[in-house]
Parts: C-alpha cells; sequence; structure tokens
C-alpha cells in the first residue's frame, strides 16, 4: 500500500498493491490524523445551534468522544430596576438543555453545563476547564448592519478558543443529513 498526495488540499489518495484486496484495518487506525475525545457544543435553543448538535453527534460517536452541551446566559444591559438575572430564565434554560440532552441520550456520552457572563468568554473557559479538543458551535450567517450591531459571538469564540473550531452555518452546504 502506498500513500501519495492529491492536488486536493489535505487530499491523500491510498494505492493497494496487486495482492492487497483491501486496507489492512490496522493501517486505518494508524493513519487516524487526530483523536477527539470531548468536544463543546454551545447551545442557545435556536434552530441553527440545534443544527451544530446534530453535526456534533457523529463526530462524538465516530471517535468515541463525550459531548458538552453548554448554554450560557448572557447579562442584561445595566438599565435600572433590572435584576442581572431572573431565575426563571435559569431554570428553564436548565431544562432545555436537560431535554436536548435526553434526545441524544443512548447515541453518545454527555454532559450539560449552563454557565453566566459574556457567551464568548464563557463558552473559551469552559472549553479550557472540559479539556475540550474540539468546538462545534453554530453562527446565524448575519452581515452588513446586523453583524456590526450584534456582533459575533462565534468569530470572537474562533479569536479566544483554546482549541479547534468547526462552524456551523445556518444555510450552507450540509455534509450531515437534517434530522435523526
Amino acid at each position: 500500500m502506498r500513500i501519495k498526495p492529491t492536488t486536493k488540499t489535505g487530499g491523500v489518495l491510498l494505492e493497494l498493491g496487486p495482492e492487497e484486496a483491501q486496507i489492512p484495518a490496522q493501517s486505518l487506525e494508524t493513519a487516524r490524523a487526530f483523536k477527539l475525545q470531548k468536544i463543546l457544543v454551545p447551545v442557545d435553543f435556536s434552530d441553527c445551534s440545534k443544527k451544530a448538535l446534530h453535526y456534533a453527534i457523529p463526530f462524538a460517536r465516530q471517535f468515541g468522544a463525550e459531548l458538552k452541551l453548554l448554554h450560557v446566559l448572557a447579562p442584561y444591559p445595566a438599565v435600572p430596576e433590572m435584576a442581572p438575572y431572573d431565575f426563571d430564565d435559569i431554570h428553564d434554560c436548565r431544562e432545555e438543555l436537560n431535554r436536548l440532552q435526553k434526545e441524544i441520550e443512548g447515541e453518545v456520552r454527555s454532559t450539560t453545563g449552563l454557565r453566566k457572563g459574556l457567551p464568548h468568554m464563557e463558552i473559551a473557559a469552559a472549553a479550557r476547564e472540559f479539556g475540550a479538543d474540539l468546538i462545534i458551535i453554530s453562527t446565524h450567517g448575519r452581515k452588513g448592519f446586523s453583524r456590526m450591531l450584534l456582533g459575533s459571538t462565534t468569530e470572537k469564540v474562533v479569536r479566544h478558543a483554546p482549541c479547534p473550531v468547526l462552524i456551523v452555518r445556518e444555510c450552507e452546504h450540509e455534509f450531515v443529513p437534517s434530522g435523526k
């Protein structure tokens, strides 16, 4: 068996010899370029973040990795007579996280986390504490004024993350079938 580079970036071509009918399983194991043990999936309960979770499940299954579903409650802007956090919101978020975890139960190992603060900073901190090998996060793909006004949490996560980040866009080419 010979391994040759292809013209496509990062691609390889496996060439089998005349006596080789298939790729030896041992060669596939040693050829695996990286190992994922822990994958962090930030969720805001939108359809877009659920799409990122649907991408994370096959990754976790393929590598035998554990998923951590994380939701960050962002502080409200400083407004008089407004509490920084509403405990009903915290309770609702915990219930929603547990519901998402139950949906993927039996498919992959998973845990949940709920944090308060600036989302991009809390996601990066959680990735460090969890020892994440990969973050799979969604983006709404806003452009122009709405992006300038709202900023991009995903973009900030990429800048602060301690590990690689896979960004799942809301309306782009999909390589994971939708739904289960």
